[in-house]
């Protein structure tokens, strides 16, 4: 894919003719992929996008469908050298968590570069992520009218504190503070953080002497963006998203959960195929399908007792276990493979899955609750057991949890140590018990809303006519 240039004859105030939007997504393929799955749907629509990253990203990306790759532009902007950085990193999944703050910094380092293409190209809207705080600004000077697109549920941006001035201002400053739900929430709700996690994110709360908080990138964002656009839909979280305008004081537009758009290469893919013969073999609704997305990956601890727990379950289990570069790789119980031959499969390379979660013998999905995941499952109906383990994955979980299409996970709140039972008996109940039927229940009643692609393209329609109605609305 190469890189293009977009010359400035694209930039047309023309109420009827297409719009041309450019999208700059942070550095991980869990916010990238949701940013492209937008971009295809809006091209699908006649509109040019230009996606702006790095050129190994670009290259990771999967490939366009044909009919639109004359609509989206791939514009490679390459890093700058950062003596932190192992060669070639240019996305969160080839480090370890450690050294994400580097990568921030380098893609600080992009504020020039963005500068010149956007002189250059004058895009009618540029939609950008939580961390380019200096965009706003930036497109500010150049007149261009901006929109944050959050690849989090609205829920989890409340929870981050307000921006608009009616509201009384943020004064968390103890982890205690975090473990209860904010005060600007003025309806019942139980999205917070625990303990260990408050712990576990508190330098990424308060940020130090090398790189701001991600909480002041993303105050900085909502503040200066003209439009916040969310992954969400009115019928999952309307209290949430109704709240967000109160807090920031400035349209929230839903684009739709953006279900994930099926690669048909990976049917000739071996592994597909050798996956799939397995899925056949297994009885309906039996399976325990088990993976952390691109960015969790267990600890040694916590991949033992996962381990002991599926093995404790007695159920079919389909278990995606991969290791991040840069990271030592887990190890399992010594015998725990040859023990469930045939029962269990342990995959420690991609696996493809939707394709997994679509199968008829999937019962119950052990995740890790990032956004992108729950959509995919309850797009085919599927219930969750939750474990969280970063960033934003406790919040969501608790709103999951809520809204009753998965169950937590037990953890000790001062550590967020588990057992093997709690794994065996959570599985067990929310895929054969009486107590496990609500989420059962709950996730065949939200597949049709989840899983129904023209019912949320109403949403990217929507967000379509906000945009070209507002473009010619630029502050200089």
């Amino acid at each position: 894919m190469e890189s293009i240039t977009v010359p400035p004859t694209m930039a047309n105030n023309n109420k009827d003719s297409k719009l041309h939007i450019a999208m700059f997504p942070w550095l991980a393929f869990g916010h990238m992929i949701p940013y492209l799955e937008l971009a295809k749907l809006i091209a699908g629509k006649g509109h040019k996008i230009s996606f702006i990253s790095t050129p190994r990203n670009i290259y990771r990306l999967p490939p366009l469908p044909p009919n639109l790759s004359t609509l989206i532009s791939f514009v490679k902007l390459p890093l700058p050298e950062n003596p932190n950085l192992p060669e070639g990193a240019e996305a969160t999944a080839d480090l370890p968590e450690d050294q994400v703050p580097h990568l921030k910094i380098a893609y600080d380092s992009l504020q020039e570069p963005i500068t010149q293409f956007l002189k250059t190209s004058k895009p009618d809207w540029l939609l950008f992520d939580f961390a380019p705080y200096w965009v706003p600004e930036i497109a500010q000077t150049l007149g261009i009218p901006t929109a944050f697109f959050s690849i989090m549920i609205a829920a989890v941006l409340s929870f981050l504190g307000p921006t608009s001035p009616g509201i009384p201002p943020d004064d968390r400053k103890l982890p205690e503070d975090y473990v209860v739900p904010p005060k600007w929430v003025p309806f019942s709700a139980t999205v917070c953080l625990r303990l260990f996690e408050v712990l576990r994110l508190f330098k990424e709360i308060t940020g130090d002497e090398t790189n701001v908080s991600v909480v002041y990138r993303y105050m900085k964002i909502l503040r200066g963006c003209d439009v916040i656009a969310v992954r969400s839909c009115a019928e999952f979280e309307p209290e949430w998203l109704g709240l967000l305008e109160v807090t920031h004081g400035k349209p929230v537009l839903p684009v739709g959960v953006l279900s994930t758009t099926p690669n048909t290469d990976e049917d000739d893919n071996e592994t597909s195929r050798s996956i799939k013969d397995w899925l056949d073999r297994q009885s309906k609704n039996t399976v325990v399908y088990v993976a952390f997305g691109t960015e969790a990956t267990p600890s040694q601890e916590e991949a033992t007792e996962i381990a002991l727990g599926l093995e404790k379950s007695g159920l079919p289990f389909f278990w995606v276990l991969r290791t991040k570069h840069g990271e030592e790789a887990v190890k399992l119980p010594e015998g725990f493979e040859e023990r469930n031959e045939g029962r269990g499969v342990v995959c420690r390379s991609w696996a493809p899955q939707v394709k997994i979660l679509a199968h008829d013998s999937v019962g119950v999905f052990l995740s890790h609750s990032g956004w992108s995941s729950v959509v995919e499952a309850l797009t085919f109906g599927r219930p969750l057991v939750l474990l969280p383990m970063s960033n934003d994955q406790g919040l969501n979980a608790r709103y999951f949890e809520e809204k009753k299409v998965g169950f937590e996970l037990p953890r000790d709140e001062q550590d967020g140590s588990f057992t093997s039972e709690a794994v065996a008996e959570s599985l067990r109940m929310v895929l054969e018990k009486e107590e496990g039927r609500v989420y059962r229940d709950r996730t065949k009643e939200l597949k049709p809303l989840f899983g129904d692609r023209e019912r949320q393209n109403v949403y990217v329609d929507k967000f379509l006519e906000y945009l070209t109605t507002h473009r010619g609305c630029r502050t200089t």
